[in-house]
């Protein structure tokens, strides 16, 4: 059910019936183990329904065998259902999900401490954090104050209050009725609140989406490579006299090196009409003298100034890097697979300077780590993100990805403009609606118009800390109020 609440199904409200489901289970479960595996099963059916798709891009796509697609899609579900497990756990043995504190204030903190480090922890994989389903809904006005975590939060409790009022009857009903009715009035409340102020003038923009379908993209031919090429440069030619060009990620089929004069007439032809151009395009550079090269997936920024890079930092494992030791990197050459890595990029990079604006750039799914994104977005006044979800064919990945872009639109109170390689590409507004989009899996060419904004939000201020910190405060009260109740039934014995 909970992966209804998510796009592109959008019923949001399964993200306080589901939670809630399991926290009435929770409350009945005799032991511990119980309540892991309870947590378990949870974590293995929101997972291995949310993130199916992965099939069609190892499977289909990455023409893997069909034991390693299964292998690797499960071992995902299994980690990430672990985490549920482990919440499980703690819930009943020592967060007492019968009391109202129990249910209104520790479960809620401990759940988002471990999404949180869901989406840290090994790389991370913050896909279906409870927050992402409620772009939508009222509970959108909180994300400039807490970003996702918060408007999680602002869910379990709304699911623990539900609880009460089912389980609890009378004694409770009114507190139980301010909990669930205090966060959506409050997000209602903040949800037209500006954070940030318009700078200058409007922007006109134009998105290109060359819809190459995936198994032709990386084909190793050169007049397919033609093709490509010469898509691209039509569609460009066409986006010729916006401000701001944006080109999806890795649009070029071959490393960036390849393409210098592509690449100048890219750029002599933008300068003439007086166009800025960000491309997401693959490069190789040669640290030191002597080693190999090394490639990094990233976006390349042609405006008056010198060309400048923004190298990814968030890979995806098994995908951009592969954390394996040499003998299974030499068996997938040898299957075909592929086995080298990209280098991640500089921690701290600033926005990119285009069309007068500071640009604040991420590639592919490193919109779900906005933490690694505050700094840049703080100081910029438009947001980009480039990306290839025709990976994922047809499936609900892409809207999933959408709908994360737009939180991370609303959490900064920015446009976000995204170019993506068959859709969906779009022009989100700062509170996080989709103004303009192209037609998906067809070549074209979005245009639209921004306002550049500056401000501060508080998530970009202080980042998820605020909300993590209270979280942290709960549980250890929490730990505390326990072993003073240990020390005393201690005391009464002896």
């Amino acid at each position: 059910m909970l992966t209804a609440a998510f796009a592109p199904h959008n019923l949001w409200g399964l993200a306080v019936l589901a939670p809630a489901a399991l926290l009435l289970l929770w409350r009945w479960a005799p032991t511990p183990r119980e309540g892991a595996w309870l947590g378990w099963l949870f974590g293995i059916g929101l997972y291995a329904t949310g993130t199916w798709w992965l099939y069609i891009s190892i499977r289909v796509i990455g023409q893997a065998p069909i034991l390693i697609a299964l292998l690797v899609m499960g071992a995902l579900v299994l980690l990430m259902a672990a985490y549920q497990a482990g919440l499980g756990y703690v819930v009943v043995r020592w967060l007492q999900p019968r009391t109202v504190s129990g249910t209104l204030l520790k479960v809620p903190a401990a759940w988002v401490i471990v999404e949180w480090w869901r989406g840290w922890f090994v790389s991370g994989f913050p896909w279906l954090s409870l927050g992402y389903s409620q772009t939508d809904t009222w509970l959108a006005g909180l994300a400039p104050v807490g970003g996702v975590h918060l408007i999680s939060v602002a869910l379990l409790i709304s699911a623990g209050a539900l609880v009460l009022l089912l389980r609890d009857g009378a004694p409770w009903r009114p507190v139980a009725l301010v909990a669930l009715v205090l966060p959506w009035t409050a997000g209602l409340a903040l949800r037209n609140v500006q954070w940030t102020q318009p700078r200058g003038e409007a922007l006109s923009v134009a998105i290109l989406q060359g819809a190459i379908p995936q198994e032709l993209k990386w084909l190793d031919s050169k007049s397919n490579q033609q093709k490509i090429l010469d898509e691209y440069a039509s569609l460009h030619d066409s986006a010729l006299g916006a401000r701001l060009i944006v080109w999806p990620e890795s649009a070029l089929p071959d490393l960036a090196n390849y393409y210098s004069n592509y690449l100048g007439s890219v750029w002599s032809s933008a300068r003439r009409h007086g166009s800025a151009v960000l491309m997401g395009v693959m490069r190789a550079e040669q640290r030191s003298r002597g080693e190999e090269p090394v490639a990094f997936n990233s976006v390349l920024a042609l405006d008056v100034d010198d060309p400048a890079f923004y190298d990814k930092r968030h890979l995806v494992p098994f995908g951009e890097y592969f954390p394996v030791p040499q003998i299974v990197r030499d068996w997938l050459r040898l299957m075909n697979l592929p086995h080298l890595d990209f280098m991640p990029g500089a921690a701290n990079q600033p926005p990119m300077k285009l069309a007068g604006e500071a640009v604040a750039v991420s590639i592919c799914y490193e919109d779900a780590y906005p933490r690694q994104l505050r700094d840049a977005m703080a100081r910029s006044s438009l947001l980009a993100t480039v990306t290839n979800d025709a990976w994922f064919g047809r499936s609900g990945a892409r809207y999933q990805h959408l709908q994360i872009a737009r939180m991370l639109a609303i959490e900064s109170r920015r446009y976000l403009l995204r170019a993506a390689n068959d859709g969906v590409s779009a022009v989100i507004d700062p509170s996080g609606r989709v103004v303009r989009s192209a037609p998906e899996f067809k070549a074209a060419v979005l245009r639209g118009t921004v306002q550049p904004r500056t401000g501060m939000t508080s998530y970009l201020r202080f980042g998820d800390w605020p909300i993590l910190g209270l979280a942290a405060f709960v549980m250890l009260l929490s730990a505390v109020a326990l072993l003073k109740t240990r020390a005393n039934t201690s005391i009464k014995k002896h």
